[in-house]
């Protein structure tokens, strides 16, 4: 089974990119599955289709197929395993080659309920690619050991200014339909927070290709994704393991994507909206944040803006992926699903 890992800070546009993605034949995207537990087992909240979880039919279908029903599936169980591996106070010692045997056992029990949901995923819909915008840092560094999982991690980033902006901003409760603040950041956390997030990817790139095991990762920036999505898309396609031609990017033209239905159990607001909408460049911060917080990101993001390439101005024609790590995925022939 190929599962593609999006990995990155929040509000970076993995929601967006995963709702391109979903589009491709052959390809299932089921938003932030980190969250399943509670906003959807425990929870029941709606669906990306609008439906409550519990009620779609999607969901109902995994969830049989993996667990033989989602009551089966003990969450104060779940906890506690995230508790034990799954936080991101674990990556450090989920870096390394070694872990005593009983966080070995812990993080294989934790895991497995992931790629239990993946595969069940795979075969009720008949996808051949797996979509996670989860983000999770330690999941993914678990996901690296699962030896029955084809791993892709997609190293998603923006620019820390765009993010931090967008952690200020009121949005619309789609099951309530009052517009509610998104937790706040303020501007120092939000810096540490991203650098911290995307060192951590880094490294899994870096401890994945040196390790027995190799798994590989490549980073793309959300701007170079807006600026040109269907060549974006295409790469991406490649690396992930499917193909595509032109003929399976029609629903992507004049700056715009017509999107169909995510079943989403968690992610961004957008993940419910449907047909079609425009691809462009969200770049009010730098008006809109103060001057102060710009700068403060600024000086501390510095190091991975470098690294990052946002000292550039971005290409008209992008470079999409960017990588110190892996050579560019040879061209294959496509494959029907």
């Amino acid at each position: 089974m190929r599962l593609l890992f999006i990995g990155g800070m929040g509000r970076s546009g993995s929601t967006l990119v995963e709702r391109v993605l979903n589009e491709l034949p052959g390809v299932c995207g089921l938003g932030e599955v980190t969250h399943v537990w509670h906003n959807g087992v425990r929870d029941n909240r709606l669906c990306g289709c609008g439906a409550p979880f519990r009620q779609c039919p999607l969901w109902r279908a995994v969830g049989q197929r993996a667990f033989g029903g989602w009551d089966n599936v003990d969450l104060d169980r779940v906890d506690a395993l995230r508790d034990a591996v799954g936080r991101t106070r674990h990556v450090p010692a989920l870096a390394g080659r070694w872990l005593p045997a009983r966080r070995r056992a812990q993080l294989a029990e934790y895991v497995d309920l992931y790629v239990r949901i993946y595969a069940a995923a795979a075969a009720v819909t008949g996808a051949a690619l797996i979509v996670d915008s989860s983000k999770d840092t330690a999941l993914a560094f678990g996901l690296r050991r699962a030896g029955d999982v084809d791993l892709r991690v997609l190293h998603l980033v923006r620019d820390p200014r765009g993010v931090a902006y967008s952690w200020t901003r009121r949005v619309r409760d789609q099951e309530t339909g009052e517009l509610v603040a998104v937790p706040r950041f303020p501007a120092l956390r939000c810096a540490l927070a991203w650098t911290g997030h995307n060192a951590a990817y880094d490294l899994l790139a870096w401890s994945g290709h040196n390790a027995a095991s190799d798994r590989p990762v490549r980073r793309m920036r959300y701007e170079e994704f807006l600026v040109d999505a269907p060549g974006a898309v295409g790469a991406l396609a490649g690396f992930a393991g499917r193909p595509v031609s032109g003929a399976d990017l029609t629903f992507l033209s004049g700056g715009q994507v017509e999107l169909g239905v995510l079943h989403s159990v968690s992610g961004n607001r957008m993940r419910f909206d449907t047909g079609r909408l425009a691809l462009r460049m969200d770049d009010a911060w730098r008006t809109a944040l103060s001057a102060g917080a710009r700068s403060l990101i600024g000086v501390l993001c510095a190091p991975l803006l470098l690294r990052y390439g946002y000292h550039r101005q971005l290409p008209s024609v992008p470079s999409v992926f960017q990588s110190d790590h892996l050579p560019d995925p040879q061209p294959q022939k496509r494959q029907k699903v």
